[in-house]
């Protein structure tokens, strides 16, 4: 059967405070897309936009900011566990979408604004196929925002030395968020959401900026509740890390751009496409003489660093925060199908790497914390995220009044004979485009159930500050002895400092896990195009 689709010359029409709106409707949604709520110079602060007279379209996403590989032609990998897409870039792209059921400007409904991952470097609002806001808008009852912000050298390049402008550059992408988020605070009424009930959830860099926002003062006011997702990043780890001055890395771009006396004005004037590629040569430069470098917010005057290291930002105190993460994140295993070895031979194998004494613990404590999960997914434990998740969570804890929740994915999918859940498996339930995913459907009414179980949660969450519904087990929030955790699996089940002895005791036996990027060879053609 056909679906609805409307599109007339006046109509949808949404009134900002810029000027009016048309998107158009299709299956009970009003999508409003590539929507320009910004405008910033190259390493500047975005301001608003300007009005206009009559309407404007908002019929097309936005564009993506570009990459610091150039234009992304990179070998497709990993499709099937998270099909992307991609689109034109450029870097002026402070762009955001909305997806609503009305246009009623007194509906008040909760409001979800989502954060894309890719870390501080890449991604994009429409990346990923299951960021889609439909599923949400038509099910649940909720309008959905996703934006599009500057990253890398454009949004995150300290060049404070070159000018008073260029004070917060360091943090240019993470301003371009907070103006999103005034944009809808300003505006979301017109597309039917409530402008004091707004949630930010985010997954991996997208949950890092989240975390970021609430240690952010200028973002005070802006949001309501926030949902962290595979987001826990430490300002000392290696994705964000940086030990060369902004200076340094400003003058290494500029050598690479063919300008060895480093006026700053090359900077300013190279096409952005070549400055993304002179950037990246530049940066494995640096990285072979032995500087870390990464992309991300830095602590100053206007972000106060990260919550764990430097205390709860007064104004997100009485923040509702969810926190979660997947059993195996980025630990994916040397072995086509787990579950086809024979039980009797994985002790053996998880001994091989660890010896016998310690293996023989790991095991038992693996079995205690995950009973029933395949004991060889230990090495696959998740280092990364769990324990900096933990930390975040106990320090806000002792210092908020608002509750935070905590939860786990290891549902196991149907690939090469049983996947645990990685790094981006639950986004598609939280959006609830699972069985739009086809690897996330698992037969016998599995994917609906753990769907309605998820994303019921978040919604609730958005819509009340309390995750618990009527078809999820009580999720109660930590606390300072209580760490509960919501293990989302084909079933739900709420678990208390369930995994601590676990991954202790792996802390004293394995090396310390950090992001690391090492250089690669530089390619001797200059430019690529």
């Amino acid at each position: 059967m056909a679906k609805q689709f409307i599109l007339k010359t006046d109509w949808p029409l949404a009134q900002t405070d810029k000027g009016t709106l048309r998107g158009y409707f299709y299956d009970g949604v009003f999508r409003f897309l590539g929507i320009k709520y910004a405008d910033a110079g190259r390493f500047e602060q975005p301001h608003e936009t300007a009005s206009w007279e009559g309407i404007k379209d908002a019929l097309d996403y936005g564009l993506n900011c570009p990459g610091t590989e150039g234009p992304k032609m990179r070998q497709p990998r990993g499709e099937v566990r998270t099909p992307h897409r991609y689109w034109p870039e450029g870097e002026h792209c402070q762009f955001l979408n909305v997806w609503t059921n009305t246009l009623d400007p007194n509906a008040k409904k909760a409001v979800m604004v989502w954060l894309h991952g890719g870390g501080y470097s890449g991604g994009s609002d429409i990346e990923i196929q299951y960021y889609d806001g439909d599923n949400l808008a038509r099910n649940e009852d909720i309008v959905v925002v996703s934006l599009n912000h500057r990253l890398n050298v454009l949004g995150f390049l300290d060049v404070s030395d070159y000018g008073p402008q260029y004070e917060n550059s360091v943090n240019a992408g993470m301003a371009d968020i907070v103006e999103a988020l005034k944009w809808v605070k300003r505006n979301i009424a017109a597309f039917g959401g409530d402008p004091d009930n707004i949630t930010i959830f985010g997954q991996s860099g997208g949950g890092g900026k989240v975390s970021a926002l609430e240690q952010i003062p200028a973002a005070a006011g802006l949001f309501q509740k926030a949902i962290v997702m595979s987001g826990s990043i430490p300002d000392d780890d290696g994705l964000v890390y940086t030990t060369a001055p902004g200076k340094m890395i400003a003058e290494a771009i500029m050598d690479e751009l063919g300008d060895p006396d480093h006026d700053f004005n090359t900077l300013l004037t190279a096409p952005e496409m070549v400055l993304e590629i002179a950037t990246g040569r530049a940066l494995n430069n640096l990285k072979k003489q032995g500087y870390a470098i990464g992309w991300g917010p830095q602590k100053n005057g206007w972000y106060e660093g990260y919550v764990a290291y430097n205390g709860v930002s007064e104004h997100s105190k009485n923040i509702p925060t969810i926190f979660g993460t997947e059993l195996c994140e980025f630990g994916f295993l040397p072995y086509a199908d787990l579950n086809a070895i024979p039980e009797e031979d994985r002790p053996a194998i998880i001994k091989e790497k660890f010896g016998e004494e310690n293996g023989q613990k790991l095991i038992e404590l693996y079995e205690k914390a995950y009973p029933g999960v395949n004991i060889l997914n230990v090495l696959a434990l998740d280092v990364m995220f769990r324990p900096t998740t933990k930390d975040m969570i106990r320090r806000r804890v002792k210092e908020c009044t608002a509750p935070v929740y905590n939860y786990i994915m290891t549902l196991e999918f149907p690939m090469d004979g049983g996947k645990r859940a990685w790094h981006c498996a639950d986004i598609p339930f939280a959006f609830g485009n699972a069985l739009e995913t086809p690897i996330c459907n698992i037969e016998g009414g599995v994917t609906e159930h753990v769907q309605e179980q998820f994303c019921k949660a978040f919604t609730n969450f958005a819509k009340t500050g309390d995750p618990n519904h009527d078809k999820l087990p009580e999720w109660k929030p930590c606390t300072e002895e209580e760490l509960a955790t919501m293990i989302f699996d084909t079933d739900a089940d709420l678990r208390v400092n369930f995994d601590d002895e676990l991954l202790a005791f792996y802390d004293s036996i394995a090396p310390k896990f950090r992001m690391q990027f090492p250089p690669r060879e530089n390619d001797p053609k200059r430019w690529l195009y």
